[in-house]
């Protein structure tokens, strides 16, 4: 097991949730490729957009429903901060993940997350799992609570 799918599953086990981590046959590096191998609505998708802070210097996540759009205005609303384009360099030094398989728990460090209220629509969503080829289901209630996560209206 690898070490970024070693900290979910940790993650999920410190939040008392199900650690049950599947491997897909094919890539779940996008919302489409994860719904696919999931056999799940796209919006089902927990989505980790990562944005650079401009104040801060300091990743920014965004979950969200895979079908929906992060609008960078709304997002640096939420933040209170304007928001820039995370590097791949930034995202691994802060998250643990590389950019394709972000899971939205199971950082290095604690980051500032916000979470797209239209997963709560569901009973099952599903996020990467740390690599882009693993995959979780989770009760949407319990990513908020597992993430830290604050509600936020950031799409399009």
């Amino acid at each position: 097991m690898s070490k970024s799918m070693a900290r979910v599953k940790a993650a999920l086990e410190t939040a008392g949730l199900p650690s049950r981590i599947l491997e897909m046959a094919a890539e779940t590096r996008t919302a489409d490729q994860a719904a696919k191998a999931a056999g799940c609505m796209l919006d089902q998708i927990a989505k980790s957009i990562i944005f650079r802070g401009e104040t801060s210097g300091h990743v920014v996540l965004f979950l969200t429903a895979g079908g929906n759009r992060v609008d960078p205005a709304k997002a640096s609303a939420v933040a209170g901060q304007a928001l820039g384009k995370a590097d791949a360099d930034l995202v691994r030094r802060e998250t643990g993940f590389a950019i394709g398989g972000v899971a939205p728990i199971g950082h290095l460090s604690p980051i500032r997350a916000y979470f797209d209220p239209r997963l709560m629509d569901f009973d099952t969503v599903w996020a990467a799992a740390g690599t882009p080829r693993h995959i979780f289901a989770i009760a949407p209630g319990d990513l908020l609570r597992a993430s830290g996560a604050a509600v936020g209206n950031f799409t399009l």
